[in-house]
Order: structure tokens, then sequence, then C-alpha cells
């Protein structure tokens, strides 16, 4: 369920927009004025999936908040709430970084839409990854690229020391400074909007907004509106003219996430408006001109969906001027301890926990797991991790089954030849008794590790299995230093 906090100075409008969100299913708190919200956003663990606030407000105003909310909480989309007077400061408020506004007074249609859009963004937002320590965590949908001290300083934001990073950030340095459009390519979570961004901030548009768009969270017959803007009286719905995204990016960078959505009809348009450099809004008699510098990203293979129909050739050139293709996370492994190190770093901050470190074993393993969702799926597991946990390090048990089960299949091998070794092993010298003992005890481990390994490591399910006690069992492990491998205790009493 998305949590969304409502900030509005009129107690109505408070109890009328908190009615409307809970109907449609998400979770509402609400506050009175600004410094009441980010009371609210210090204080709440989970964290808000977005904020809606009114612009004018006494005290710390809605302008006040969305710039608190940008630095002390970047991936946090926010909504501006605004009245027909004040249409031209809600535009400015998205140019520093607001994701969208809505005029009141507002249809529910067009709330739930906005606030949909907005929580799509919420979900891309967590693809990015920057070091610990950065400032430069304020990248999202329709921010501002402030332009950093030196290059460094932008390639640093980026985690990784691996050779194919390494290879991308010469690649950057090339690239971004010129005018030509990037094309990045990449699985869903490799940091394609980060990448964007220190292209962005690299280039001599550095002082330009940068404005994301990401084209999985537009409906179909909203993406000429949304790229390009509409005129007032347009279509139903359009009681004030709004720029698009294209307008907002003037002079600035645009970048289009998973562009491969860009239905047939939409290509067309936008090759034309990159071709003239100019749009015309919906509903609108003149052309707009606009200078844009272009980075579009996909996880599809743009190339087959040519071949298929289903994406125009003329486009697909038009893009394809410099295509950077991001590795897997599964493909440069070597950068994910530095990762690790950086996401334990920051939600123990947020979380408020007191977690520092990771267990060498579960640091290990989470190397030698695949990562199908890449940076995204680790920051979520490093998440729930922390604020599950009950120590200040991660154990092995604190990792999820997925992952706990890929490291007991890597792991396989070793206790087979564990077996193996049991079974080719000399005899012993010594009193029959004594090498009968020694021999029962070295199969009784091999016993209750095979079992432990079967049952994934739950002590609970082996002992059942083995038939004893779970507190015989305990002791047996710790008797054959198995308790430091295992480390259930306290995942099985969550």
């Amino acid at each position: 369920m998305s949590r969304i906090l409502v900030v509005d100075d009129e107690r109505n409008i408070r109890r009328v927009l908190q009615a409307l969100l809970e109907a449609s299913g998400h979770e509402v708190d609400a506050a009175g004025d600004g410094d009441e919200a980010r009371a609210m956003l210090r204080r709440s663990e989970a964290g808000y999936d977005v904020v809606l606030t009114d612009l004018r407000m006494p005290g710390c105003d809605g302008m006040q908040l969305l710039r608190w909310v940008r630095a002390a909480q970047p991936d946090t989309p926010t909504v501006i709430l605004t009245a027909h007077g004040t249409v031209d400061i809600a535009v400015e408020a998205m140019r520093e970084g607001a994701f969208d506004f809505i005029t009141k007074p507002f249809e529910d249609a067009e709330l739930s839409s906005i606030i949909q859009k907005a929580l799509a963004q919420r979900e891309a937002n967590r693809e990015r990854a920057y070091r610990p320590g950065s400032d430069s965590d304020n990248v999202g949908t329709d921010s501002l690229g402030a332009p950093s001290p030196n290059e460094e300083a932008i390639l640093s934001q980026i985690i990784g020391n691996s050779p194919q990073i390494k290879e991308l950030f010469t690649l950057l340095r090339k690239v971004a400074p010129s005018p030509t459009t990037i094309l990045l390519l990449g699985e869903s979570g490799t940091g394609k909007e980060l990448f964007a961004s220190a292209a962005h901030q690299l280039s001599d548009r550095a002082e330009g907004p940068f404005v994301a768009v990401n084209c999985t969270a537009i409906p179909e017959g909203l993406f000429e509106s949304e790229l390009f803007g509409h005129e007032k009286g347009a279509f139903t719905g359009a009681v004030i003219s709004r720029p698009g995204r294209c307008e907002l990016a003037d002079g600035g960078t645009l970048f289009l996430d998973e562009i491969g959505e860009l239905p047939l009809a939409m290509q067309v348009k936008l090759l034309r408006a990159l071709q003239e450099r100019e749009v015309q809004r919906v509903g609108g008699m003149r052309p707009i001109p606009i200078d844009i510098r272009l980075v579009a990203a996909t996880n599809a293979d743009l190339a087959k969906m040519v071949r298929e129909g289903t994406f125009r050739e003329d486009l697909y050139y038009r893009l394809n001027v410099v295509p950077i293709a991001l590795p897997p996370l599964r493909k440069r492994p070597s950068d994910i301890p530095e990762l690790l190190r950086f996401f334990i770093d920051r939600f123990s901050k947020r979380l408020n926990r007191s977690v520092s470190s990771i267990d060498p074993d579960a640091e290990i393993a989470m190397v030698r797991y695949p990562w199908p969702g890449n940076i995204r799926q680790l920051e979520n597991v490093i998440e729930r991790m922390i604020l599950l946990s009950e120590g200040e390090r991660l154990q092995l048990s604190d990792l999820p089954p997925e992952i706990h089960s890929s490291a007991l299949k890597e792991n396989a091998p070793d206790r087979e030849a564990e077996a193996d070794t049991l079974k080719d092993e000399p005899l012993p010298q010594g009193n029959l008794k004594d090498i009968v003992k020694l021999k029962a005890k070295q199969v009784e481990r091999a016993i209750i590790l095979e079992a432990l390994e079967q049952e994934q490591w739950n002590v609970t399910h082996a002992a059942k299995r083995l038939g004893i006690s779970r507190k015989g069992l305990q002791l047996k492990m710790k008797d054959y230093e198995l308790r430091g491998r295992a480390g259930t205790e306290r995942r099985e009493e969550r």
C-alpha cells in the first residue's frame, strides 16, 4: 500500500483529499503546514511515496517544502496544489523539481491520474544509486541539474570501480560535452537515469533543467499532452494551459526513460519535434521553439522492434547516435561490496538503525547472487534487511529466502566435497572405541549439515526432520561449529 502525505492549511481540503486518496486504496497522513510536514517526514521510518502540498501556506510554504524534500528525500515525488492565479509559480516549481501540479478545483480523475504517475516515478527513482556522503542525490523527474565542481565529483556519484564502469566513465567523458543524442541500453535497475544525469552535468547545459520522463508511467492517450503540453480547452479536463516536458527542458536535457514504450503515432511526432526543434501544444496554433539535448534509455531491443514494425526505423537511427550499454550487476560483481556499504550507511541513517556492517558469509552470498533486478533490487533488499535486523551486523539469516537458497546451491559442492573427504579419509589409529566415536561424530555432523541445507537452515524444521528437539539440535550445531554458518535463530523468531 502506498503512503501519501497531504499538506494544506485548509482543514476541509485536507479532509477531502484524504478521503479521495484513501478511497483509492492509499494510506494517507495530513499536515497543516510545511513545518509540520517536515517533522512528519523526518519521523517516518518507512517514508512517504508521494507528497501532495498546497503552494500558498503561512510559514513554510509549498515551494520551501519542495526544496526541503528535494534535498532531504530526493526520490520522493512532490505534487503541487495551486489556484488558477498561481499557475506560473507552479510551472516554476516544476522547473525546481516538482513532479507535477494540479489546480483547484480539481477533478477526481485528474488527481488520481497524477498520483498514479507520481507513484510510478517513485518506483523508477529507486533505480538511482549514489556514493555515501554525496550531495548529488537530488536528481529526479523534472529536476534542475546543478553543476558539480568538477568532472571527478560528478563521476564519483556512480558507485563502482570495476573495469566495466571505468570504461563507461571514459566514454561518458568523451560524449557528454557534445550536443549529440545518447541512447542508454540496459536492464531495468542498472542506473540508466544516473548515467543520464551525469551526462547532463558534464555538458555545457549543466545549469539548465534536467527533465526526466518515464514513458511507462504515461497512459497512451496522454503522451502528446505530457511531452508537448496543451492549451486551455484542448480536451475535456484541460481547464488551464500547461507546458509539456519538452518546453520545461528548454536549455537543458530531456531524458526519455523506456522510450521503447512510446506509441508508434507518438514516435512520428517526437521525430518531427527533434528534427524541427519545435513543438506544438495540443490545441495550439503556433509552434514553440525548443533547445534540448536528448538522452533516451530502454531495456528493450529496439533493433528487434524495428524489424517487427513496433518501432520506427528513422527514429531509431535518430536516437542511436551514441549507444552506451550499461552492464547488469551480475556482470560486475566486484562492485557489490561497495554498493552494500553504501546502502547500509544510507538506510541505517534513514531508518535510525545501528547497523554498520555485514557478515562476510552474507556478503559472499550477495556477491554470488545474480540480482535479476540489479541495483534497485539490491537497494530494496538492504532496506528490508536493516529494517528487520536486530543487531549491528547483517547476518546470513537476514537474507531473503531466494538469496539464501541461491547461496546454499552455490555451496552445495562444498557439502559434497566434505562428504567425499569423510568417505576417503584414512582410518585413524588408536583405540577401537575412540575410532568408532570419532567416526560417529563425523557422520552425525554430515547428517545434521545435510538436514539443515535441505530445510534451508531452518532449525525448527531440521530438528523435526531429524526427530530431535530444537534445543538439542542447537546444542549439536554449537558442538559441530555449525551455528555460525546457519545464523538462523533470529530469522525463525520473526
